[in-house]
């Protein structure tokens, strides 16, 4: 199993993770059958999605050679939904007009789906030509021009778009927002922002509260904007986008911004007020480039590619608010963007920050290049992945990767019920092996990452660069054994005259940083040792 997760999820009280291997896991709470597994339990930890008949009869159709279990490339969870969409594409049932390309012996080939997403109770997904569908409750216009929401058990197509490719969508609970491209295919260029559907709040950025039949475009991003679109995200009822500016000729600027429904602080303008027009979120440095958002029921998060993440409105952005008093006008709620501190790096950044994801009341980082998840936020229905239903007002490590069969072997007797006295006893004390297992990985995983902070720490010292655990140093993988020397003259024959300079400046300030006369000499031995080998080494070359 890869243990890296390509891509997050969060709904309305579980998440999914999509990894390397296209293997899908979920948690958190279990109704409606929103997890997949087959079964209305919530999960505490990560556990893989169960494929239905409708999957097996697929796969034992399939030729020998084929036959193995799916491969998933993208997921989507809405409020009480989830979508996974598998590798070889599901088909629609289109119209003729839209039945795809004809290939070389003039038959229509069906159409692929390329990219999905969900929210409240509806779906969208964009097709391998650019189109997009939706189902669910749908915005629809009515015979007499009006606004309504469809209810529709299979995709409809947005027409609006006919000869333009869709990008990116997002919805929140009754509105949709699109990039689309300018022309007819999108070559890396400008994308316009398109808006429909409920409009109560002004989540629809078009200056007014009225609702909207068919997508109309958001005049600040618009073809003739300085500010390109790059992503999109839609809360309950507000809508947030990450832009750049146009012009190369100036050091690359991104900005969010937000508009919508602002009475818990979910736009980040420093107020409760609403906004109909789009308006940046002020309170983020401006040296910050921004690579990934999302939304959540009230309230928005934000990654940086530093590492750093942001986030602001209902009880701090965080669904908690441990510090409130909940007297006169504190609510709780973060009007303006709070940075998360990262537990591993002793509140700086988070390394290797990817991806955020929001549910209505949890929030689900990306980390460590997608071999790590941290959640935080309201813990209910193990919604967290911690193996716990509390609360966490800080990000705590999801499990993951998930547990090994044999846990989950003990796990699933905890969860058999059964009247027989001696297998009820059976029962208590398996019960309690679970929690003395969960408190002893909890134990270890504090105790890792204190590991790995003090490891990162001692390897930027000596290399000036955080240690990777998949590019570990050629020795330690030989031998088991961290050659410091051997490394270090690698490092050393490797780098250019620039680095060199870095490095001497270094090794003269660690060594004036060293207090003991025999170490200090120690040092300068190795140092002279190692830099006369290197010399003999290239003359002999």
């Amino acid at each position: 199993m890869s243990k890296k997760v390509v891509a997050i999820a969060a709904g309305e009280a579980h998440t999914l993770a999509l990894n390397g291997d296209g293997g899908v896991y979920s948690w958190g709470r279990g109704t409606f059958g929103r997890l997949g597994t087959g079964k209305d339990e919530d999960e505490l930890f990560p556990v893989p999605i169960a494929l239905g008949d409708a999957s097996t009869k697929k796969r034992s159709s399939l030729e020998n050679g084929q036959i193995g279990r799916l491969k998933f490339v993208g997921i989507a969870t809405g409020a009480y939904h989830s979508l996974a969409l598998e590798e070889r594409f599901q088909e629609l049932g289109s119209p003729d007009s839209l039945a795809g390309e004809s290939n070389t012996d003039g038959e229509r080939t069906p159409l692929k789906i390329c990219s999905v997403k969900a929210g409240g109770m509806m779906s969208l997904a964009i097709d391998s030509l650019g189109a997009l569908w939706m189902w669910g409750n749908c915005p629809q216009p009515t015979d007499e021009g009006g606004f309504c929401l469809v209810s529709s058990s299979v995709p409809l197509p947005v027409w609006d778009f006919h000869g333009h490719t869709v990008v990116k969508v997002a919805c929140g609970n009754e509105h949709v927002v699109a990039a689309v491209s300018a022309g007819e295919t999108y070559t890396g260029g400008d994308l316009i922002c398109y808006a429909w559907g409920n409009n109560s709040h002004g989540q629809l950025g078009l200056g007014d509260k009225d609702n909207r039949s068919r997508p109309e475009v958001i005049p600040t991003f618009n073809e003739e904007s300085s500010w390109a679109v790059y992503e999109i995200a839609c809360g309950a009822f507000h809508t947030a986008v990450l832009t750049h500016k146009k012009s190369y000729d100036q050091e690359i600027e991104s900005k969010c911004w937000t508009f919508g429904l602002g009475e818990n602080g979910q736009l980040g303008h420093g107020t409760t007020n609403s906004a109909s027009l789009p308006e940046p979120v002020d309170g983020l440095p401006q040296d910050a480039f921004l690579i990934s958002l999302d939304c959540g029921l009230f309230h928005t998060s934000v990654v940086s590619s530093a590492g750093d993440v942001w986030s602001w409105g209902m009880e701090k952005g965080l669904g908690l608010c441990p510090d409130a008093s909940f007297t006169g006008r504190d609510a709780g709620d973060a009007l303006s963007p709070i940075r998360i501190p990262a537990p591993e790096t002793n509140g700086m950044r988070f390394p290797g920050a990817v991806q955020v994801a929001c549910g209505a009341a949890h929030t689900v980082l990306v980390a460590g290049d997608g071999y790590k998840l941290w959640a935080w936020g309201r813990g209910r229905s193990g919604v967290l992945g911690t193996g716990q239903v509390a609360d966490s007002f800080v990000p705590c490590l999801v499990m993951w990767p998930p547990l090994d069969e044999d846990f989950k072997e003990v796990r699933g007797v905890r969860n058999s019920k059964t009247d027989a006295r001696g297998e009820v006893g059976q029962t208590v004390e398996m019960d309690q092996s679970l929690s003395r297992a969960m408190e002893e990985i909890q134990n270890l995983q504090s105790k890792l990452t204190i590991m790995e902070r003090y490891a990162t720490m001692l390897h930027i010292s000596i290399f000036r660069k955080p240690l990777d655990e998949r590019n570990l140093p050629q020795s330690l993988h030989d031998s088991g054994v961290f050659d410091i020397r051997n490394e270090l003259e690698n490092m050393m024959e490797a780098a250019n005259t620039d680095e060199l300079a870095r490095m001497e400046m270094f090794y003269r300030s660690m060594l004036s940083s060293v207090k003991d006369k025999l170490m200090k000499r120690k040092v300068q031995e190795m140092v002279k040792e190692c830099i006369r080998s290197l010399s003999t080494g290239r003359h002999a070359y």
